[in-house]
């Protein structure tokens, strides 16, 4: 079946559109070091295990797109650390949210390799609310309205049949 307007591509989709940018390996190691205060290039090989080459081209990305910036830290040698922006600080309750489902479903009981702390006091145990009634996020409380002209919710709309 062809997808909207003849297209064979998959459906046009946020996620899609983050992971692209986030998705790559390491990518999303890097952020966990910058939230965590690790900022400096030497630190961020040391502590995500990423290849020099392959750490220099995820920064040059995600200081392209807007989610990290480079600032001078040394003038002689020059040297740069790296900073959330708004927008990828935007990134770090995602983050929060992966590693406690992670802590959940893929480690042993009681084998937390990190834990972070809340303002309160307490271990954080991210929630998603909805920001408009306060609730949590449940599947069954979510209904989805494509709004990418030519899909429905299980893909595609049907094309009308040329006489």
């Amino acid at each position: 079946m062809k997808g909207p307007k003849g297209a064979k591509g998959p459906r046009p989709c946020a996620i899609a559109d983050t992971l692209a940018l986030v998705g790559e390996k390491y990518s999303l190691l890097v952020l966990r070091e910058v939230f965590l205060g690790a900022r400096r290039f030497d630190q961020l090989v040391r502590n995500t295990g990423a290849p020099r080459d392959v750490l220099t081209a995820r920064l040059r990305r995600l200081v392209e797109a807007g989610v990290l910036e480079k600032v001078r830290y040394s003038e002689r040698p020059q040297r740069f650390e790296y900073r959330p922006t708004a927008a990828g600080l935007e990134l770090e309750s995602v983050l929060m949210t992966l590693m406690a489902w992670g802590d959940r479903h893929l480690r042993a009981p009681h084998d937390r390799p990190m834990v972070i702390e809340h303002a309160c006091g307490h271990a954080l145990t991210p929630v998603v609310t909805c920001a408009a009634c306060g609730d949590a996020v449940r599947h069954d409380d979510l209904t989805a309205h494509p709004q990418a002209p030519g899909w429905t919710v299980t893909g595609p709309a049907p094309t009308p049949p040329t006489d």
